[in-house]
């Protein structure tokens, strides 16, 4: 009896993520530096012999919005809908993921029938690596570096570098100016437990590319 609960309630949810067809879940964008936002669609057609409706959709990130195209909820047998994830970018870069869950008539509030995945690949101008420092209480108080490298059409130049402690000194290098730079930082102690943020500001010509921080730590062993 257990076997044929379970077979019953895998074919239920197979049924239910077959009821509206994508002909693809991930959409692979790449958007320029300058970029504030970029949309995806993602086309469907319910290919079942019922009406399905659409329950509820939602993003897992505040920073992405979803509309359904003309609000339309309910859909026949044969009928396409349009999904539209919107991704306001903010501060980020690099490859960034981000889904929406849609949910049908029947999918329980923890399972969607359909996740959807916007891929954005976002171009880093300023590169900082790594962006983390680590010294162990009671270690060698040595220095560590930043590679600092600058990957635009045209140079960009640290302006200036500041640090929110005392407890380390820094020393910027230049290796060739407007492209690659070496920070340097040293803790002062290393005797007690300390972060430090490190703010590197340079004068690129995009606002949301001309900052970067990194972080150096002094920690337990």
């Amino acid at each position: 009896m257990k076997l044929i609960l379970l077979l019953w309630s895998a074919l239920i949810a197979f049924v239910g993520a077959q009821s509206l067809d994508f002909p693809t879940k991930l959409k692979d964008l790449h958007a320029p530096a300058e970029a504030k936002t970029v949309s995806s669609d993602f086309e469907f057609t319910n290919k079942s012999g019922k009406t399905v409706n659409i329950r509820r959709y939602e993003s897992t990130c505040s920073c992405m919005s979803v509309t359904v195209k003309e609000g339309k909820l309910r859909y026949a047998p044969g009928e396409s809908g349009v999904i539209r994830a919107n991704f306001d970018m903010g501060n980020f870069s690099g490859e960034v993921d981000k889904s929406v869950a849609v949910y049908l008539d029947n999918d329980p509030d923890d399972k969607p029938s359909v996740v959807l995945t916007t891929r954005v690949h976002i171009p880093v101008l300023v590169s900082a690596e790594p962006k983390t420092l680590k010294w162990e209480i009671g270690g060698k108080p040595e220095t560590k570096s930043v590679r600092i490298t600058m990957n635009h059409s045209k140079p960009i130049k640290v302006t200036q570098v500041t640090t929110s402690s005392e407890a380390f000194r820094r020393e910027l290098k230049t290796i060739t100016e407007g492209k690659e730079y070496e920070l340097l930082l040293t803790p002062a102690d290393i005797n007690a437990p300390a972060l430090c943020i490190v703010r590197i500001d340079t004068d690129c010509d995009i606002p949301k590319h001309k900052t970067q921080q990194v972080f150096g730590v002094i920690r337990k062993p």
